[in-house]
């Protein structure tokens, strides 16, 4: 591997209403990088996508729930990226779940100036268009 290639891992995170179930819905993105102590979350709430798939939802307190994923706001911001990552990413039997952590790859950048946060941001933009939107 080039010492210049920037490795990543990334989780989704799902809203499961009915856990015995296993349905889930998509609803953000978990990104980190260690080298770079890099760490990303996003989430996107499309409410009505929300109450089809459950009626039920309380929007409110679901959004209460993400916002502990919050890269600053969260009780485990001043820890390194990659405990919160392992925190947030662990397995979990409750209504808000993880994928599996999945590695990624960034091929170097052809200019050595570029800034390695912007293939970072780029990467998860991306990620977070093709799995949660």
């Amino acid at each position: 591997m080039n010492e210049n290639a920037l490795l990543f891992e990334y989780a989704v995170v799902r809203y499961v209403p009915r856990i015995e179930r296993e349905e889930f819905i998509n609803v953000g993105l978990l990104m980190m990088c260690k080298r770079r102590r890099w760490f990303r979350s996003a989430f996107d709430l499309n409410r009505q996508r929300l109450a089809a798939f459950d009626p039920a939802v309380d929007l409110d307190a679901l959004d209460r729930q993400l916002a502990m994923f919050a890269a600053d706001s969260s009780a485990l911001a001043d820890n390194p990226v990659e405990e919160r990552f392992r925190w947030f990413s662990a397995v979990k039997s409750c209504v808000i779940q993880t994928s599996r952590p999945h590695p990624g790859l960034i091929p170097p950048a052809d200019d050595p100036g570029a800034d390695p946060a912007d293939a970072l941001n780029a990467t998860f933009n991306r990620l977070f268009r093709d799995l949660i939107l």
